[in-house]
């Protein structure tokens, strides 16, 4: 019987110590979500409570791993049982840090699109919003590894001796990190300049799309066909670039229009006011039609009207070429143009 009890001792007491430590902490992370959840009904144009609620999980792991550490049979394990928990709690304690700043960052830009009224002021925080996330999370990940590695005693005798030929290492480092270093600087100089957002219309190469992602390292460009342009971001604090809607996203559109000399040009461009006042696309700024040029068999007419977005644009363009077209047709066919023979 002796022989039994002490036999159940070691065993049932760490059993009972790991339910314990369990047990508080689910009490934890139910007594904290429930605290975030009641601060968040109460309080609800405080847009911080709820992102912080996607913590528990981390902060249950802190807790688990800190209790673990700080009970008896832990001390007793052994140490490379310990050593084990003790990465696993600094790796948790980064996460947990990473979750709360990414919390602290999601609320204020939420805050900021409930009180936000210009669209591309918008955009630009949150570009940059989106660009410091990255920022601090690669920060975070990169000090939570540097203090796991301290952790081990070979790592700090190579460190003091690495010490002494930093200056070296450093520039090779940063010769061969060239590349990386210089996209990731401008990476941080879109998002504090402004050049272009998340949403922007942009012409690369000759090739028009919408700015999808924004990253440290590249911008993704959403082309027309849906296709996806992935682009250094030193090319955009490099080379010159298109930015159709860095201020105001309303452009001008304009068609060219080969016609004969005999075309009505006055009743021409009353049919386009009256295309456009039937239009959906047109934003009703600007309009116009004038003769833009002259040749020997053609006049060339520009028309111009204003859409409030690209698409819009585009869409005009089409509609108002079609509408001209096919009046012209109808009503004065002549006035399309004509290959002339000699008699």
């Amino acid at each position: 019987m002796a022989r039994c009890a002490a036999y159940r001792g070691p065993v049932l007491w760490p059993l009972f110590t790991l339910l314990v430590v369990l047990a508080v902490t689910l009490a934890v992370g139910w007594a904290v979500d429930l605290t975030l959840r009641r601060l968040s009904e109460r309080h609800p144009a405080e847009r911080v409570w709820a992102p912080l609620r996607r913590c528990r999980v981390p902060l249950q792991l802190v807790v688990l791993l800190g209790l673990l550490m700080a009970t008896g049979p832990v001390h007793r394990a052994d140490p490379d049982l310990r050593h084990a928990l003790l990465l696993a709690l600094i790796a948790a304690v980064g996460w947990l840090v990473a979750r709360v700043a990414a919390a602290a960052l999601d609320a204020a830009l939420a805050r900021y699109e409930s009180v936000a009224e210009d669209p591309a002021r918008l955009s630009r925080v949150r570009t940059q919003l989106g660009l410091l996330r990255r920022v601090l999370i690669a920060l975070v990940a990169v000090v939570t590894i540097a203090v796991m590695l301290l952790t081990f005693g070979a790592m700090r005798t190579v460190g003091a001796s690495l010490l002494a030929s930093a200056g070296i290492i450093g520039i090779v480092a940063g010769i061969a990190a060239q590349s990386t270093l210089g996209n990731f600087f401008a990476g941080l100089q879109i998002a504090l300049g402004d050049t272009v957002r998340i949403g922007d219309t942009v012409v690369v190469d000759g090739q028009q799309g919408t700015v999808e992602e924004i990253t440290l390292t590249s911008l993704v460009v959403r082309l027309w066909d849906d296709r996806r342009l992935i682009v250094p971001v030193s090319y955009f604090v490099s080379k010159p670039f298109e930015n159709w809607t860095r201020r105001d996203p309303g452009l001008l559109a304009s068609v060219l229009l080969h016609l004969d000399h005999s075309v009505p040009v006055p009743e021409l461009r009353a049919r386009l006011g009256q295309v456009l006042a039937e239009s959906a696309h047109w934003d009703g700024r600007d309009w116009g039609l004038v003769v833009w040029d002259t040749t020997p068999s053609t006049l060339l007419l520009r028309a111009t009207m204003t859409a409030a977005d690209p698409a819009g644009c585009f869409a005009l363009r089409c509609e108002v070429r079609e509408q001209l077209v096919a009046w012209l047709r109808d009503e004065h066919p002549h006035a399309l143009p004509r290959v002339r023979t000699g008699d």
